[in-house]
């Protein structure tokens, strides 16, 4: 079997700082366009008249919805961001799985975002730049806690170890 975890890309000479999933929220939209997909074949199936071709229909409309949430929420799932004391790393993908990464000494700049909602919700959109070209992974949405995040990215790339809050981050487990 193939494995898709990001740890098995991370080198012996490199530790690894943090490990996170993208935020839950990411999720919101495909959930309500298939629960709206949903409601609209359950009125489809009440409201047109009964034949057996109209329940077949809706029946595999209805499947189909659930194989593509399904999909999308196993994405998620193993969608994997891993910060090291050399780079950021980000995996994704069932089928085709994807590796995208960034040195930590390539990065001249590093911002996030956070929107209301992102705020209240606890997730923002962290911006990583290098020398004016644009790298594998430059932006990455929907990241959790992208203020801790930023300050242990900051601390790695600029600055002295534990000095800022970020330290306080769950230490990996390995």
């Amino acid at each position: 079997m193939l494995s898709v975890d990001i740890d098995d890309y991370i080198l012996p000479s490199e530790r690894r700082i943090l490990r996170v999933r993208g935020h839950w929220a990411l999720l919101v939209k495909d959930i309500a366009e298939s629960a709206l997909a949903m409601i609209l074949l359950i009125v489809l199936d009440t409201y047109l008249p009964d034949s057996a071709v109209i329940d077949t229909l809706a029946w595999y409309g209805g499947l189909v919805v659930c194989v593509r949430l399904s999909i999308l929420v196993a994405d998620w799932w193993i969608e994997r961001i891993v910060i090291t004391d050399k780079r950021v790393m980000m995996s994704n993908g069932i089928i085709t799985h994807r590796v995208a990464m960034m040195p930590l000494r390539k990065v001249t700049d590093l911002s996030f975002r956070q929107s209301v909602l992102g705020r209240t919700m606890g997730y923002g959109t962290m911006i990583v730049e290098s020398a004016g070209q644009i790298q594998g992974l430059n932006r990455i949405d929907y990241m959790p806690k992208p203020d801790e995040i930023y300050e242990a990215l900051t601390e790695m790339i600029f600055g002295d170890k534990k000095q800022t809050r970020s330290h306080w981050l769950p230490k990996p487990r390995r």
